[in-house]
């Protein structure tokens, strides 16, 4: 009951979130557009919401096998990430107020997803479907990656190596474990997908910053305050965050020559408004 409660709660917040945001982002005139064009756009990126779609459908389905693939052949780096980075997550942890606790729970558990869920959703109803395309490949790119390094590497987060961190979502939030449990396990650290993903969304924004001028400072808020939640919350090391950093911005150039070089062997030709946004606007 306590999984369903905190998933249906994680689906208001995503919904209601992206619902102000297309408020503030889209103008009608793409609304209407969107909807004429609507079978065109779905033919357009079928190829790639299917090969997205079929990823996380086997991920889900070997989650378990994955994990115990992990413990038998993965290397357990989890002391040389503390020898590196030392004491940084547990004084991020005592310089920040208890107050922000409530704050950075709430951009963990619904910020995220909220990123996740808008972006596609702002880029469909654009006049261009490329950063569309190039967003669910990055997308796909982050968890092949992720995925692999959680099965070659074994993380243990802050809160579970030392004692002077605390978990501190799980603490005064116990059920918003039931969600995370059930979607990674405590030894998916390195890289921080959070992070990378995140990261991902906020080149996108920062390239479409023309198109949609308000996306990218509400992005940008929303992405630094997931990042610092991963360390604050005590789940990430700040090495797990340079690594998943590094990973979304290079998943983002894999993602735009991968969609080129694809496009241009299948002599898909560009239809009507997939490159008809000025160049200034995508940098």
């Amino acid at each position: 009951m306590a999984l369903l409660n905190i998933t249906l709660l994680t689906c208001i917040a995503v919904l209601t979130g992206l619902l102000i945001t297309c408020v503030l982002c889209l103008e009608s005139q793409q609304l209407s557009q969107a909807r004429v064009e609507l079978g065109q756009r779905l033919r357009n990126v079928a190829p790639y919401l299917g090969a997205a779609a079929l990823f996380f459908l086997a991920k889900r389905g070997t989650h378990k096998q994955s994990v115990e693939l992990s413990k038998s052949i993965g290397l357990d780096i989890t002391d040389g990430l503390y020898a590196v980075e030392g004491d940084f997550v547990p004084v991020l942890q005592d310089v920040i107020p208890d107050a922000t606790i409530e704050f950075f729970t709430v951009m963990y558990m619904f910020g995220f997803p909220y990123l996740l869920v808008t972006a596609p959703i702002l880029y469909f109803l654009s006049t261009s479907q490329r950063h569309l395309k190039e967003l669910l490949v990055a997308y796909l790119l982050n968890y092949v990656i992720g995925a692999i390094c959680y099965t070659l590497f074994i993380a243990y987060g802050p809160r579970n190596h030392l004692s002077s961190v605390d978990g501190l979502m799980y603490e005064f939030y116990p059920q918003t474990q039931d969600l995370t449990a059930a979607v990674s396990a405590n030894t998916d650290v390195f890289p921080s997908l959070h992070t990378s993903l995140a990261v991902v969304v906020l080149v996108f924004a920062w390239r479409s910053r023309k198109e949609y001028p308000r996306w990218f400072p509400l992005a940008a808020f929303v992405v630094t305050s997931v990042v610092i939640s991963t360390m604050y919350l005590g789940i990430h090391w700040a090495l797990d965050i340079v690594a998943g950093a590094v990973l979304g911005v290079g998943s983002v150039y894999i993602a735009e020559w991968i969609v080129k070089r694809t496009e241009r062997e299948s002599g898909q030709a560009p239809n009507p408004g997939e490159d008809g946004i000025p160049s200034d606007v995508s940098d």
